[in-house]
């Protein structure tokens, strides 16, 4: 027989939303427990417990899975309008999985979708400084100068940004390796420095690289991948 679980443990090991956003469906009586609402100091058996949200069986996710996904431009990775596209109506995956950040519409990136929310907490988390890099292209060249003040940080949304590696690949071309996730941070950085980004590309999250994966296409992840990347973590 199963031990018993957190309710909020419970929630995200189902792949349903991290253990903060638990504590808020709670809070809002948005979660029953056999039937009766939840309290947020409650525990469940897995096997024996019957878990709804909004009267929706909610059970726990067997089996955790990961995939990378070149994300195209204009598709949005969070709650979308009747005019908009979400990330998880272009995929085709059995599992249920959600997308790893919030970025922008108009980048075309690598992103991760999973149903481990360990991952996610682990990657979105500041104190980590999981790194990505991205390939920028600007509208007209721009100087070292300004290159090397982006290596060194910048001050955007109240604070400065951590020093970044910032390589030049051609006049208005560049590549910058971050370890923060600040809203837009790539597009701030730039337009602090009086340019403006033409084209942003991630192509890298800790080990997982884009390489040669197109536009719309996903794939699950390997098992070198996957073992390169939990080292990662878990050293940390």
């Amino acid at each position: 027989m199963a031990e018993l679980m957190r309710l909020q443990k419970y929630l995200s090991r189902a792949g349903i939303c991290s253990r903060r956003k638990a504590e808020e469906y709670i809070e809002k009586w948005f979660i029953k427990i056999n039937w009766e609402t939840a309290t947020i100091w409650q525990s469940v058996n897995p096997d024996i417990d019957k878990v709804e949200l909004l009267d929706n069986i909610v059970e726990e996710e067997k089996k955790l899975v990961y995939y990378k996904l070149n994300k195209p431009r204009w598709i949005v990775t969070t709650c979308v309008s009747k005019w908009e596209t979400w990330i998880m109506d272009i995929v085709d995956i059995p599992t249920r999985v959600f997308p790893i950040g919030r970025l922008d519409k108009e980048t075309t990136w690598l992103i991760l979708l999973t149903n481990d929310w360990r991952l996610a907490n682990y990657l979105m988390h500041p104190r980590y400084n999981h790194e990505k890099e991205y390939i920028v292209e600007t509208f007209g060249p721009i100087d070292d100068k300004w290159i090397e003040i982006m290596r060194n940080g910048i001050f955007i949304l109240g604070s400065y940004t951590k020093k970044a590696r910032v390589e030049r690949l051609s006049s208005g071309k560049f590549s910058i390796t971050i370890s923060e996730w600040k809203n837009r941070q790539i597009r701030r950085m730039v337009e602090y420095v009086w340019w403006t980004v033409k084209k942003l590309k991630r192509i890298r999250i800790e080990n997982i690289e884009l390489w040669n994966l197109e536009i719309w296409e996903y794939k699950e992840l390997t098992k070198k991948e996957k073992d390169e990347l939990f080292l990662k973590l878990w050293i940390k």
